[in-house]
C-alpha cells in the first residue's frame, strides 16, 4: 500500500519547553488539541492552527512536579490528563482549570508511564521501582505487581489492551522481556521473550489483538496477545524510543534515534521513511545556548548536544475542517548530551 495522495511532509514546529520533551497525547476525538510534557518539570496544551506561520500556539503550561515530567496521557472524553514523573508521582490534571485534580504517591522511584483504562476508571503506572500499580481515579492504590512474576528490572512503559472482553495490561521492561497481565486479578498471563536489549515502548492495536514493542536492539516485535507468541519482526534500523498503530489503516509508526518509519502490516513494507533534519536542529540548540552564555558573561564548554526523536503520536482525521486532510504524525525531538539539559536546550515538536 503506498502513500498515494497522502504523503507526509513536514508541516511545522512549536516550540514552548526549556528542555527534553518526553511525551505527547491527543484527544481521541481529535480536536485541534495536544498536551505535551517534558524535562523541564511542565506540561503544555497546545492548540493547533492552520495558520502557515504558526502550526500551533501554547494555551496554558500545568506546573507542580518537583522533577522530570515523563509520560503524559488524556482522558478518553479529553478532560483530563494524567503525568508521571520522576518526583515518583502521578498528576491528574484538570485541562481547564489547569489545577491539579489528584495526586498519586506510593511508588519508590521515578514513575516512567502511566495509562488509562478505557473506560477511565482505573490507572496503571510503570516504575523504575520495578513496580507496576493499579490506582482508582481517587488516587488509591488498588494492587502492586511486585516480585515473584514481575519484571525484574525498571519498567518502562504500560498500557491497558481496549479490549473491554479480554481486561489487559502490557508493560515494557529493560529486563528485555514484555508481559501480558490479566486485569481483573492482576495475575501474568504471558511472558514474552526475544529482544535482546531492553524495551523502551510498548502499544496495544485498536482491536486490542495486537502488541508491538521496541527498544534497544533496533528490532519491533508483534505479538499476538490472545496467543501469547510472536508473529514476526520488523527492522527499525536504530534504537526505538516510541512506537503508535493508526487508529483506521493497518499501519505502524516508529520513532527511531534518526527518523519516523511507518510500516504496512499487511505487506510488511515500510509506507513512508520520514528524515528530520536533527543536525539542524541540534546546531540550533548549541547556538542558542551560546548566546545565553554570552549574555551571561560566561563561556561553557561541553560536547555538542545530539537529538533523537523521542516519541511520536499518530492522529487520523474523523471530520472535515481539522488541521490536515490526510493522517498526520507528530513527532518530537529530544535533546541530550553527556553533560545534561540545561534550560536553553532547544526543543521542538514537529507536524508532518
Amino acid at each position: 500500500m503506498g502513500m498515494g495522495q497522502e504523503q507526509l511532509v513536514l508541516r511545522g514546529t512549536m516550540r514552548g519547553h526549556t528542555d527534553w520533551v518526553t511525551a505527547i497525547a491527543a484527544p481521541i476525538d481529535n480536536s485541534d488539541t495536544i498536551v505535551t510534557s517534558s524535562r523541564d518539570k511542565s506540561l503544555i496544551l497546545w492548540t493547533l492552527t492552520k495558520d502557515s506561520s504558526s502550526s500551533g500556539v501554547a494555551t496554558r503550561r500545568f506546573t507542580g512536579h518537583s522533577h522530570f515530567v515523563h509520560d503524559v496521557v488524556l482522558s478518553s472524553d479529553g478532560q483530563f490528563a494524567l503525568s508521571a514523573s520522576w518526583d515518583a508521582e502521578l498528576r491528574l490534571w484538570d485541562l481547564h482549570t489547569g489545577e491539579t485534580a489528584r495526586r498519586f504517591v506510593g511508588h519508590a522511584k521515578d514513575v516512567l508511564s502511566v495509562a488509562f483504562s478505557a473506560d477511565n476508571r482505573q490507572i496503571v503506572s510503570a516504575s523504575r521501582d520495578k513496580t507496576i500499580k493499579l490506582w482508582n481515579t481517587l488516587g488509591e492504590c488498588k494492587y502492586t505487581i511486585e516480585q515473584g512474576e514481575s519484571h525484574s528490572d525498571w519498567v518502562s512503559c504500560v498500557r491497558f489492551s481496549p479490549d473491554a472482553g479480554q481486561p489487559t495490561v502490557v508493560s515494557g521492561s529493560w529486563d528485555k522481556t514484555v508481559k501480558v497481565w490479566n486485569l481483573t486479578n492482576c495475575k501474568l498471563r504471558a511472558t514474552l521473550t526475544g529482544h535482546t536489549g531492553y524495551v523502551n515502548t510498548v502499544v496495544v492495536s485498536p482491536d486490542g489483538s495486537l502488541c508491538a514493542s521496541g527498544g534497544k536492539d533496533g528490532v519491533i516485535l508483534l505479538w499476538d496477545l490472545t496467543e501469547g507468541k510472536m508473529l514476526y519482526s520488523l527492522e527499525a534500523g536504530s534504537i526505538v524510543n516510541a512506537l503508535t498503530f493508526s487508529p483506521n489503516r493497518y499501519w505502524l509508526c516508529a520513532a527511531t534515534e534518526s527518523g519516523i518509519k511507518i510500516w504496512d502490516l499487511e505487506s510488511k513494507s515500510v509506507v513512508s521513511d520520514l528524515k528530520v533534519d536533527l543536525k539542524q536542529e541540534s546546531e540550533m540548540a548549541r547556538d542558542e545556548a551560546g548566546q545565553t552564555a554570552a549574555g551571561k558573561n560566561k563561556v561553557r564548554l561541553g560536547k555538542q548536544k545530539q537529538m533523537k526523536l523521542s516519541c511520536l503520536l499518530y492522529i487520523a482525521p474523523v471530520s472535515a475542517g481539522k488541521l490536515m486532510e490526510a493522517p498526520f504524525s507528530v513527532a518530537i525531538p529530544m535533546v541530550s548530551s553527556e553533560f545534561g539539559a540545561s534550560a536553553d536546550t532547544r526543543n521542538v515538536i514537529q507536524l508532518s
